[in-house]
């Protein structure tokens, strides 16, 4: 089994690799130029989540860092929790020269973990090029807030409605955290993006939900300041020894492990935990991912990496991307790769745990 310790010291451990990546010996890009062309930047999302958020973000600086400054159009193709986008995206390899790259989420690589049946895609034949952490922050209905007192355990005699893009997907996380500290919830599955949710929340189909931390900051801390929701929890962050800590963009809220501590019956020692921490770190530290084709050449590929190379070392870089995306490391070259590898690996207890609650709550099995 991989330590959580293990587990976070190679995610710090990709850090510091950025850093000396620079010096290693790449293959040439000085004959690659994208002038005149449009890269179609596609992410297997609706356009009104925390996914689409950050691709918008990086499409424009993408443009202006590649070579011969090439129009960047993020594209969306969602269903499937994401795994429609993602099988696209495996069955048009041929698309090399650049002009398609893709972006993945946890909600990508969750299904693929698990063995879920509809996944066609291999994320070891693609290309990693980028790796973004980030948070994500659970909130309910503003009718429910004097009944908030930093444990749940008075939510537990509370009916709550949820929308979900699918139990095996990023909301894997959410809806067993909910599980851990005794909430009953009920998911409406088949929504396709976090937003989506989001607007269910908003008309006032669910009273519960959960957004990624761009999309909570643009979208659901208005709402919070109008008293139309209450946040509950963080899902947090890691410190350099493997701790759950609370996250740095929203260090005001109780991460889930002090919720988790401080509920009747939630224990931050048992096997249930120990999962819900295992997909917590490989669909959020390490979450969301830029891919080439596997069939990308290696100029086309060390083209993107300078460029991406260069973006990061804007002098407004830090400004700009904390934000938009909040408190979270941008990593690139030797740390793409480690976050590629975290992302699309859990230990077999995790993913046993897991399969056995989706057979037993949902009836899912992964065949």
């Amino acid at each position: 089994m991989i330590s959580t310790k293990s587990r976070t010291r190679a995610f710090l451990g990709a850090v510091a690799a950025t850093a000396m990546a620079a010096a290693m010996p790449t293959a040439s890009a000085a004959d690659v130029s994208f002038a005149g062309q449009t890269v179609d930047f596609t992410i297997p999302f609706s356009e009104t989540g925390g996914s689409a958020r950050w691709a918008q973000f990086y499409a424009p600086l993408l443009s202006e860092h590649l070579p011969g400054n090439p129009t960047v159009v993020v594209r969306y193709r969602p269903g499937g929790g994401s795994t429609t986008g993602a099988n696209w995206f495996q069955d048009n390899q041929q698309l090399n020269d650049g002009t398609q790259i893709f972006g993945t989420s946890g909600s990508t690589q969750f299904p693929y973990l698990l063995g879920d049946p509809r996944v066609r895609y291999e994320y070891q034949d693609w290309i990693p090029l980028l790796g973004s952490g980030v948070g994500g922050v659970a909130y309910l209905s503003g009718d429910l807030a004097d009944k908030w007192d930093g444990t749940g355990d008075n939510l537990q005699d509370e009916f709550f409605m949820y929308g979900s893009q699918g139990a095996t997907s990023l909301d894997l996380v959410a809806l067993l955290a909910f599980k851990l500290i005794g909430l009953d919830v009920e998911p409406i599955f088949g929504v396709e993006g976090r937003g989506d949710g989001r607007l269910m929340f908003e008309r006032g189909e669910t009273n519960l939900d959960y957004q990624t931390t761009p999309a909570y900051i643009s979208n659901v801390q208005p709402m919070v300041d109008q008293g139309l929701a209450v946040p509950l929890f963080a899902w947090g962050s890691l410190d350099d020894d493997g701790n759950i800590v609370r996250d740095p963009t929203f260090p005001d809220i109780p991460s889930f492990a002090e919720v988790c501590e401080a509920n009747s019956v939630c224990d931050t020692d048992s096997l249930g935990f120990e999962a819900w921490q295992a997909f917590f770190t490989a669909g959020f530290p390490a979450q969301k991912l830029i891919y080439l084709p596997g069939t990308a050449s290696d100029e086309v590929v060390e083209a993107y990496r300078e460029g991406l190379r260069d973006l990061m070392a804007r002098d407004d870089f830090t400004e700009i991307s904390e934000a938009a995306l909040g408190i979270y490391p941008q990593l690139i070259d030797n740390g793409a790769r480690n976050a590629h590898r975290l992302a699309t690996t859990i230990s077999p207890e995790a993913k046993q745990y897991v399969l056995d609650w989706l057979e037993e709550d949902y009836q899912i099995t992964l065949d």
